[in-house]
C-alpha cells in the first residue's frame, strides 16, 4: 500500500453480464468496505490511465483470459494483479474468493508474495529497413502464427538476434514467454518454464520435421519471423486476443517488453502445487490393485 493512505486503493475488474461475477462483485463491494477504497468497478478497457496510476491493487474476477487481458494494461502502471478465479482453469487466478477474504489483510501488508513477470513485444511491419510497423501489441502469454485457411502448411523463416536459426514447415509457430509455457506451448510439446524466469520458448505448431524440436533463448534475444509461404487465412495472434493478418510482405519481430506484470501469489500454493492439481504435473499412474 502507498505510502500515506490508511485504506488500499482498489479497482475491480470483472464482466457483470456473467452471473457468478455479477455475484461477486456485489459480496466483494460489501466485504470491502471500511477494509478499501474501490475506486472504479469496470471492464478493463474503462478505465484510464489516470486511474491505474493512483490504486494499490487491480482484483481481477474472472479467469486466466480475464488477468491477460487486464495485464496488458496494467504493467505500464506497476499495478500488482489478484486474480480470483471465476473461470474454469484458474492457472493464473490463483485465489479462490474465500482464500482472497482470508488472505486480505495478508496482500495489503505485504505478506503474500509478489511475482514480476516478463512480458513480450510484438511488432508487425513489412519487410525493408525503416519500414513503419502497422501491427503492435504486448503479450503476456504467447505470440503465435497459424495457418489459416485454406489450412495448407506454410514456411516460416526464423532468425534470433540477426542469425537464421530455421525454416519451420508445418501450421505455424510459437514465442512464449514463461508465464504462456503453460499454455498453448505446452500444449505443442514446448517445456515448462517458472513463471519468474527471464527466457523465450520458440515452438513449432505441428512441423513436418520429427527432428524441429522447442528451444529456449535468453531474454534479451530479439526473434525475427519472415514468412515465404502462407494461406490467405494466416494470421499473428497475441495471446489469443489480438490478432492481425499476415501476408509475404511482412516481417515479425518479438522482442522483452521493457515493462512486466506483478502478479500477486497464493501463498498457500507453490507453483508445483499449482501444476499438479491444475494440469495434473507428475501425477502417478493409477495402478490396478487387486
Amino acid at each position: 500500500m502507498r505510502q500515506g493512505r490508511s485504506l488500499p486503493r482498489l479497482v475491480i475488474f470483472g464482466d457483470p453480464t456473467r452471473g457468478p461475477v455479477a455475484e461477486a462483485i456485489e459480496d466483494f463491494s460489501q466485504f470491502l468496505k471500511d477494509k478499501a477504497e474501490i475506486v472504479a468497478i469496470c471492464y478493463i478497457n474503462e478505465c484510464t490511465a489516470d486511474v491505474l496510476r493512483e490504486i494499490d491493487f487491480a482484483v481481477v474476477l474472472g479467469g486466466d483470459g480475464s488477468i491477460i487481458s487486464a495485464a496488458r494494461a496494467l504493467s505500464e502502471a506497476r499495478v500488482p494483479v489478484i486474480g480470483v478465479n471465476m473461470g474454469k482453469l484458474g492457472f493464473l487466478a490463483e485465489f479462490s474468493a474465500g482464500e482472497f477474504k482470508g488472505w486480505f489483510q495478508g496482500i495489503i501488508s505485504g505478506k503474500a508474495p509478489v511475482e514480476e513477470r516478463m512480458m513480450l513485444g510484438c511488432r508487425v511491419s513489412e519487410k525493408g529497413e525503416g519500414s513503419p510497423q502497422r501491427f503492435y501489441s504486448k503479450a503476456v502469454n504467447d505470440v503465435y502464427i497459424t495457418a489459416g485457411p485454406p489450412y495448407r502448411v506454410v514456411e516460416l523463416n526464423i532468425s534470433v538476434d540477426g542469425q537464421h536459426v530455421a525454416s519451420c514447415v508445418g501450421d505455424g509457430l510459437i514465442v512464449s514467454t514463461p508465464t504462456g509455457s503453460t499454455a498453448y506451448n505446452l500444449s505443442a510439446g514446448g517445456p515448462i518454464l517458472a513463471g519468474a524466469m527471464e527466457a523465450m520458448v520458440i515452438t513449432p505448431i505441428c512441423p513436418h520435421s520429427l527432428s524441429f524440436r522447442p528451444i529456449v533463448i535468453d531474454a534479451a534475444s530479439t526473434v525475427q519471423i519472415t514468412p515465404t509461404r502462407l494461406n490467405e487465412g494466416t494470421s499473428v495472434s497475441v495471446d489469443g486476443q489480438v490478432s492481425t493478418s499476415l501476408t509475404l510482405r511482412d516481417v515479425v519481430t518479438i522482442a522483452k517488453e521493457q515493462g512486466s506484470f506483478l502478479i500477486v501469489d497464493n501463498p498457500t500454493r507453490t507453483r508445483w502445487d499449482t501444476l499438479a492439481t491444475k494440469l495434473s504435473w507428475a501425477t502417478k499412474p493409477k495402478y490396478d490393485i487387486e
